[in-house]
């Protein structure tokens, strides 16, 4: 499925079939994105295989959460390809889909924890008729979280990682097939981080889900079944952690990171001198 811009030539020849949707949950060709003169995302492709952790990684302000917001269909100015779940990034049947997390926790501050859910599951899954599993879902995703003593309390008298569990809880009612989680660990302490990253595990090999999980913490990558390694907008890798740390010779996955930025910005300076060159003759 093509996403091109409107006003985009028509492609000659018939492009050659993408993945097949049913092992993989996101795929992308030629991603772009452009705000004002800067371009953020610079022909990114890529996969993501469904029922997997897929790390996106990366220092700040390299485009992660630009790509996680074209993922789900709130960016704007996204050209090239961009599939979900099989259906161009923000269609309409894919809302009940997706779950979303932001880095700021998307939660009201005077309604308790269950009252936030309570509010989001009704949006999600509207009607008298589906009052009982509204409240299964809402206390599921509770305990999911380790919110079940705290269910009662206002979400405005919560610390920020408790805060960052309510809105993971909302993303996590009526089951979505794919997760995208920006950042869901910064600001957490060590426990709190590994028993994320369990639950993390347990909803892909027990649900069957698909999740993204962005980080400049590079140790969490080591939890990944598959990374992304990102760059001022640029992929500088898609592959497992085992494999990047074999062919780069590294000991971990931060070493093989930087062994991939150390060669794109040798071969960043080698366009420029050749292209120096090239405007001197």
């Amino acid at each position: 499925m093509m996403n091109n811009a409107p006003g985009s030539p028509r492609p000659g020849p018939a492009p050659t079939p993408g993945p097949s949707p049913d092992t993989t949950a996101v795929h992308a060709e030629n991603l772009t994105v452009v705000r004002g003169p800067r371009t953020v995302l610079r022909n990114l492709a890529f996969t993501v295989p469904r029922g997997q952790i897929t790390g996106l990684l990366g220092p700040s302000g390299c485009g992660k959460s630009t790509l996680m917001r074209a993922l789900v269909g709130t960016q704007a100015k996204v050209t090239g390809t961009l599939d979900v779940l099989g259906h161009p990034a923000g269609h309409p049947t894919l809302r009940t889909r997706i779950g979303y997390v932001t880095q700021a926790p998307s939660v009201y501050d005077d309604l308790t924890v269950r009252q936030n859910l309570d509010y989001f599951a009704a949006i999600l899954d509207p009607g008298r008729s589906a009052a009982d599993r509204r409240d299964d879902n809402v206390t599921r995703a509770i305990a999911d979280v380790d919110l079940t003593t705290h269910a009662d309390a206002l979400a405005g008298n919560l610390s920020g990682g408790q805060r960052s569990r309510v809105s993971l809880a909302v993303a996590l009612l009526g089951a979505p097939e794919l997760l995208v989680l920006d950042e869901p660990t910064v600001g957490l302490d060590p426990v709190l981080r590994r028993d994320l990253w369990n639950l993390f595990h347990d909803i892909a090999t027990g649900r069957g889900a698909t999740l993204l999980v962005s980080s400049h913490v590079m140790d969490e990558a080591e939890r990944c079944h598959r990374l992304l390694l990102m760059r001022e907008g640029e992929l500088l890798a898609d592959d497992t952690p085992d494999a990047l740390r074999t062919r780069t010779g590294a000991d971990t996955v931060e070493e093989a990171f930087l062994h991939l930025v150390d060669e794109a910005k040798a071969a960043a300076r080698t366009k420029d001198t050749t292209d120096t060159t090239e405007t001197t003759r």
